[in-house]
């Protein structure tokens, strides 16, 4: 997006729909090697969960013919808050001031809207740098009801994605894993205020929060992986035109869905 001299910057961005703060967000940079590992690494991930530091570092000397430290895969690794689901490096790492819940989804009969929400974060590739990606979906009919990106991992991107899923209705429980970011007081505390019961995945169980982990897979191949956004007003903008495709478009399989989209499935539409 270009200034106009014509309209103000204020202006221009309520008629896009940008938070102010997003205009002047500019992607986290690394070396060229490293954005260019973190690409073949995210792309991986998304088709070997499973891989660790050790058979990832393993991949990346295979397909490039070249030696590839470990610790340079473990620090991006961590950069990207990769969650391998097991064995997992320590990536999301949660606080020990920080109290956990267990997870209460298990064995749970999920039938309906806003029994259960989940919320995640991913990394997300741009074509110089990259940034993060948070979603807060509705469990049962894969509806994506909020959505924020930040150059940072702090906690408050997270927290503006749940305040306004809760503008919207309010579930009855809501998981997440154990990284900071979920389990810091103010975002806690948000969820107790509307008495919603918090259920967290086992520690290196990604595989707990599996259909966001889809959405994910999704989001990337469908989207990012496609445009590799050079500006960070660009992914916003991309990123709000394919969540309203995944949620009014998109036709999903799975239990209960029938094949329907998940605004159907939300609404009752």
């Amino acid at each position: 997006m270009e200034p106009d001299g014509d309209i103000s910057m204020a202006r221009q961005l309520e008629l896009l729909g940008l938070p102010p703060s997003t205009y002047y967000y500019q992607p986290v940079g690394e070396t060229e090697m490293n954005l260019m590992l973190m690409r073949m690494i995210d792309e991986r991930h998304m088709e070997k969960p499973f891989e660790g530091v050790i058979r990832m570092t393993d991949w990346l000397e295979d397909t490039l013919g070249i030696p590839i430290n470990h610790k340079r895969v473990r620090r991006l690794l961590g950069i990207m808050d990769i969650q391998t689901i097991y064995p997992r490096p320590r990536t999301t790492i949660p606080s020990k001031e920080h109290v956990k819940y267990p997870y209460l989804l298990r064995g749970l009969d999920i039938n309906r809207p806003n029994q259960v929400w989940c919320a995640d974060i991913t990394y997300v590739y741009m074509h110089k740098g990259y940034m993060y990606l948070v979603a807060v979906m509705d469990w049962y009919s894969r509806y994506v009801l909020s959505w924020r990106i930040s150059n940072s991992l702090d906690a408050s991107f997270c927290f503006d994605a749940l305040d306004e899923a809760l503008g919207i209705a309010t579930p009855e429980i809501f998981n997440t894993d154990q990284g900071v970011q979920f389990t810091c007081n103010d975002f806690i505390s948000r969820l107790k205020a509307d008495q919603i019961a918090i259920s967290m995945d086992g520690k290196g169980r990604a595989i707990d929060n599996v259909f966001i982990e889809r959405v994910w897979r999704s989001v990337k191949y469908e989207d990012i992986y496609i445009n590799c956004y050079e500006t960070v007003p660009a992914l916003f903008r991309g990123l709000g035109s394919y969540f309203n495709y995944h949620n009014y478009e998109k036709h999903h399989q799975g239990d209960g869905m029938g094949k329907r989209r998940p605004a159907e499935v939300y609404y009752g539409i």
